[in-house]
Formats: structure tokens, C-alpha cells, sequence
């Protein structure tokens, strides 16, 4: 995220507006609803959580032991038992 200075794109009586409100300090304005894009689109971070899933599951059916695989990948015992109930009920 790169910071735009407010005199170089809002009209001066927008700025009067804001600064009634805040005066000298970084506002963070969100993006509309419309515009915004699914977790993971723009970083490639969906696919690579879905590789490392698939891999997981397939270490899993090979006979690697739960406690191993999670020491593998650094995730709790917990986690890699949903990873595989998810990837069993998707390959149904």
C-alpha cells in the first residue's frame, strides 16, 4: 500500500471537510465493497495454501503419521486433521 498526498487528488473542499476531523495524521480509507478482491487473488497466496494442502494429503495416504507431518509444516496437530477432513470430503 503506497500513500497518495490528500492536496494532490481531493478537492480543497473535501480536505476542509477532513481536516475539521483529523488534521496531520495518516487515515486509512477502505476501498469500496465493489472493488474489493477475494483473499488470496492478488498474491498467489490461495494457490500455495492449496499445493501445500494437496501435498499434504498425499504424504498422509502415503502412511506418514499425523504427529510428523504437522512437525513438517509447522502447524498444530489440530490444523493438519482439518486440512485432511477438507481434502477427503473435496476429493468425494
Amino acid at each position: 500500500m503506497s500513500y497518495v498526498k490528500a492536496t494532490d487528488v481531493l478537492p480543497e473542499e473535501v480536505l476542509d471537510l477532513i481536516q475539521k476531523y483529523i488534521e496531520g495524521e495518516y487515515i486509512y480509507i477502505p476501498k469500496r465493497e465493489c472493488n474489493r478482491k477475494p483473499w488470496g487473488e492478488t498474491t498467489k497466496s490461495k494457490e500455495k495454501i492449496s499445493a501445500r494442502n494437496a501435498d499434504i494429503y498425499k504424504i498422509y495416504k502415503e502412511g506418514v503419521s499425523l504427529k510428523i507431518i504437522s512437525e513438517m509444516y509447522y502447524l498444530s496437530l489440530k490444523s493438519i486433521q482439518r486440512i485432511i477432513v477438507k481434502m477427503k470430503r473435496e476429493i468425494q
